[in-house]
């Protein structure tokens, strides 16, 4: 039973990464970029940026992701849509494909609604402990 729900679980959640990706996979254009260093506050530590061109215009893209450090001069890719070019994110496994927060999420709620389940399974109304007390069996041949 529990293999049938982690891999129900898998399944699930690989449609829900697939479809839902901003910019989207199917029709984002992926592009080359270089990591820039930029300060943001006078004495801070500089934050990496991604900068990449598109038709002709530069643009920064944030690269802060938890658990992914970058390093000046670094090449990546980036995919944008081309409606909207400053909507980019760096394409990657983890950042454009996974993000702690969504994995974090999707697996409390599958462990939630598994114990909703057995809590509702282990703990049947009278009703059902009547209905299944007087269960019969019907005898059926052994050919048909």
């Amino acid at each position: 039973m529990y293999k049938g729900l982690i891999f129900l679980y898998l399944v699930i959640f690989g449609c829900y990464i697939l479809f839902t990706r901003q910019p989207d996979y199917f029709d984002g254009e992926k592009l080359p970029a270089s990591i820039v260093l930029r300060a943001q506050k006078r004495g801070e530590a500089p934050l990496a940026f991604a900068r990449y061109e598109f038709n002709g215009q530069h643009y920064l893209l944030d690269t802060r992701y938890w658990g992914k450090d970058f390093e000046a001069g670094q090449k990546l890719t980036v995919i944008l849509e081309k409606e909207h070019p400053k909507k980019a994110a760096v394409y990657g496994f983890w950042g454009y494909w996974l993000s702690g927060a969504e994995l974090l999420w999707s697996m409390v709620a599958g462990v939630l609604l598994f114990q909703v389940a057995v809590s509702i399974t282990r703990n049947p109304t009278p009703e059902a402990l009547i209905e299944q007390l007087e269960y019969t069996p019907e005898k059926k041949t052994k050919y048909v």
